[in-house]
């Protein structure tokens, strides 16, 4: 595998360091010390399962644990009569061979389990790669290369660290495959499985693994996060409502202009129970284009967040502590005054995820999909 900036990568966001580039976590300090915890008390356990919502730090913890314990001795002495030396942090010096190495991803210590390139053959492997094209899961074959790694690093006697990335894009046959390899740990190496929905894994696997937990960011650490990816801004505290804390939604929000589409949303919903059909028209016209896919993507996020603050701030008789845009405090509370009201709002967000699976999966045409979900919206408004 090649850390080079130009080969297409599976497990980066786009216009951000990879989480192997990045070393320093921010808002996770609970998580790290549950994980020297073990280390220090001399019961590192061989499998650990990092969860949270997709884009707080979970790889980016990945690959600090992965730095730190491919930099230990395999038994962890050296204090008076043997005793483990403590550790209170898990970040070693970026210039430490280690380190280097991972970065280049040619650490001998260490696997990164991901989705490879699409095809069944070499050749339209090597086509796929040129064109950036990923399979839609981790396959059996990946999890093969990863035994044989396992196999041929046993000799060195060293620590051995596999990353999966994440452990969500298993398909059956990878996943009983890893399920094994948890069953039947291999001696002194530690597999660290990322996962942003955990229960789609098998039951099984989590029975096996340690779990992880990593919450949202704060606007402080959210900003610091941006900062380090050469993003920031200094509307972060409205970044973070948006992006619920994850800082990888926070950056495809910025590089798709997300604030200034959650605005237009709020402009054209500011004057429902009254309908600006052309301001509708001209949103569902947008996310038509060719080429606009991932706008529409988000744009479908953006009408969720949307409808989802109208409910819970309805429901909690006030509106959300910080406003993603001025003056939606006051919307919010005026489109859902009561816990009525906020029930019908929460049965409409709902109806529109279900909605917007399933014109996506029969591709629907995406300015139709707008408009339907405009429409439902200023019905609710209206009743």
């Amino acid at each position: 595998m090649s850390g080079d900036d130009a080969t297409p990568e599976p497990d980066r966001v786009p216009g951000a360091p990879h989480p192997r580039e990045t070393h320093h976590l921010y808002g996770q300090a609970l998580a790290e010390q549950n994980f020297l915890t073990a280390v220090n008390s001399g019961r590192l356990h061989h499998g650990w399962l990092l969860t949270g919502p997709q884009g707080v730090g979970k790889a980016t913890l990945a690959w600090r644990i992965a730095r730190f314990l491919l930099t230990l001795p395999v038994e962890d002495g050296g204090g008076l009569f043997g005793e483990p030396q403590p550790h209170d942090s898990l970040a070693i010096d970026p210039d430490h061979p280690v380190a280097h190495r991972i970065l280049a991803l040619s650490e001998p210590g260490l696997f990164l389990l991901r989705r490879g390139f699409a095809g069944s053959t070499d050749s339209i492997r090597e086509k796929s790669r040129q064109e950036g094209k990923f399979a839609a899961d981790i396959r059996v074959n990946e999890v093969r290369e990863m035994s044989g790694f396992l196999h041929m690093s046993a000799a060195d006697g060293g620590r051995r660290v596999v990353i999966v990335d994440s452990a969500d894009e298993m398909n059956v046959n990878a996943a009983n495959a890893i399920l094994k390899m948890l069953e039947e740990p291999p001696e002194r190496t530690t597999m660290l499985l990322i996962s942003h929905q955990p229960s789609r894994l098998l039951p099984t696997i989590r029975s096996r693994c340690r779990e992880l937990r990593l919450a949202p960011l704060s606007p402080s650490d959210m900003h610091a996060a941006l900062d380090q990816a050469g993003h920031g801004a200094d509307d972060t505290p409205a970044l973070a409502e948006l992006s619920a804390g994850s800082v990888g939604e926070a950056l495809r929000v910025t590089q798709l202009g997300g604030l200034a589409m959650y605005q237009e949303l709020a402009a054209l919903f500011a004057s429902m129970p009254q309908f600006d059909r052309q301001r509708a028209l001209k949103l569902a016209e947008a996310a038509a284009t060719r080429g606009a896919a991932a706008q529409f993507d988000l744009l479908l996020t953006l009408l969720d967040v949307f409808v989802s603050r109208i409910a819970r701030a309805g429901a909690l008789g006030h509106p959300p502590a910080a406003e993603i845009v001025p003056g939606e405090a006051e919307l919010l509370i005026r489109l859902a005054p009561d816990a009525h009201k906020a029930r019908a709002w929460a049965n409409l967000a709902q109806e529109i995820t279900d909605r917007t699976r399933h014109g996506k999966a029969v591709n629907l045409d995406p300015a139709a999909l707008v408009l339907d979900t405009v429409f439902k919206i200023q019905k609710t408004a209206s009743a």
